[in-house]
């Protein structure tokens, strides 16, 4: 660990119709998986003065007044090349009390989190102080698995059983944290889905585990660390990873099931990594625009992340380094997204990189609809112009 600091540095029927709901509900609360009908971005928002301009906006408003009408609450922001061409507040941050989303509300990103992770480790193999290609058990002793890289937790090829679905709540805590789930794993051996790096599964236990390395390379806490050396970097003051044991602020919003019923925290919330940052869609567009510098990582390792990895068969969903892939087969078209899900929260953020284009959804009311958003914006912005897919079923 080092300490110094980083500027240095046989069913029955029950059985049956258990895993049959469990598989449905598992199902009904997934992202959509269809590749979206994205396209080439026919549209360049240079004269926001302009009649074309203005019924634009006009037509997003109208889409969102749908939107909110079928029940969602959140935000929304588009961005064009460095500049902020929409943004919009709908619904309730806090409903109890009457209190409405607006600029400075942040919410729980869920997966979204994720890329965030994965920088936290790059920035630290950018330093010299881990290699992505060592075994976490390098860092991580106690670890059982000895064949499974730090690489195989960011692009999710690790074969790790999900944590969400074997950890139990502790009789003696409130919230288990990562070293729970470090202990977890070592004292259960829990079996891997396959062979470590020969296909890909998502996990949330990868990325839980990833946070732990960061602490255990860096001396710091996960929470700590990303939030000097990556939000503070990149001037996203009305970001943070939550701890659940201090509760919610007034400007955080609040989780709700449909008909505004709150989701309190659980005991896997007090878990870093795989979920828990809270941002607001202006912090989330500085942390889009500095994706296209090197201000936080070398370009090298910008190449890495929005690398395909899985590559089993083609395909033209994939994912890179805590980044899930889009690529068309016809275009010179490249989507970098990341979708969320966490209680009520549903989140999206679509950076279609080619284009410097950045659809950034947040939601604090479960709304698996909001996952369909980003492509019905972009046909509402682009709606002559639509790929060629090769492919049905998708990947990854």
């Amino acid at each position: 660990m080092l300490n110094y600091t980083f500027e240095t540095m046989s069913i029955n029927k029950f059985t049956f119709g258990m895993l049959l709901l469990t598989f449905i509900v598992s199902v009904s609360f997934a992202s959509p998986e269809k590749v979206p009908d994205f396209g080439p971005l026919s549209y360049n928002f240079s004269n926001p003065n302009s009649k074309e301009y203005k019924d634009l906006i006009r037509q997003l408003d109208s889409f969102y007044a749908d939107e909110v009408a079928k029940g969602f609450s959140g935000s929304v922001l588009l961005g064009y090349r460095g500049k902020i061409v929409y943004e919009r507040y709908f619904g309730y941050s806090d409903k109890e009390r009457g209190i409405k989303w607006d600029e400075n509300t942040i919410s729980q990103l869920a997966s979204t989190s994720k890329p965030f992770t994965s920088a936290a480790v790059l920035t630290l193999a950018d330093k010299g102080l881990l290699d992505i290609d060592d075994n976490v058990s390098k860092y991580i002793p106690e670890f059982p698995y000895l064949n499974i890289t730090v690489r195989m937790l960011l692009n999710h090829r690790s074969g790790l059983k999900d944590y969400i679905n074997i950890a139990p709540a502790s009789p003696s805590k409130t919230f288990l944290d990562n070293d729970d789930i470090i202990d977890l794993f070592a004292a259960q051996k829990v079996g891997l889905y396959f062979t470590p790096n020969t296909q890909f599964k998502y996990s949330n236990s990868n990325y839980a585990l990833l946070a732990s390395v960061v602490e255990r390379v860096s001396g710091m806490k996960f929470k700590y660390f990303v939030e000097r050396f990556i939000f503070k970097k990149l001037g996203m003051e009305n970001t943070e990873i939550h701890d659940p044991r201090e509760g919610l602020t007034p400007n955080k919003a609040k989780s709700y099931k449909g008909g505004w019923v709150h989701y309190a925290d659980m005991h896997l919330d007090g878990v870093y990594g795989d979920k828990g940052v809270y941002s607001c869609v202006r912090d989330m567009y500085k942390w889009d625009q500095a994706l296209y510098s090197d201000k936080l990582l070398k370009w090298s390792t910008l190449k890495e992340v929005f690398k395909p990895y899985t590559l089993e068969k083609p395909s033209q969903r994939n994912y890179g380094l805590g980044w899930r892939l889009i690529n068309y087969p016809t275009e010179n078209m490249r989507v970098v997204y990341h979708n969320g899900w966490w209680h009520g929260n549903n989140t999206c953020f679509y950076r279609f990189v080619d284009d410097n284009f950045t659809v950034i959804v947040l939601g604090n009311k479960y709304n698996t609809k909001i996952y369909d958003q980003p492509e019905k914006i972009f046909r509402i912005i682009s709606p002559k112009e639509k790929p060629v897919l090769f492919e049905s079923e998708q990947q990854g």
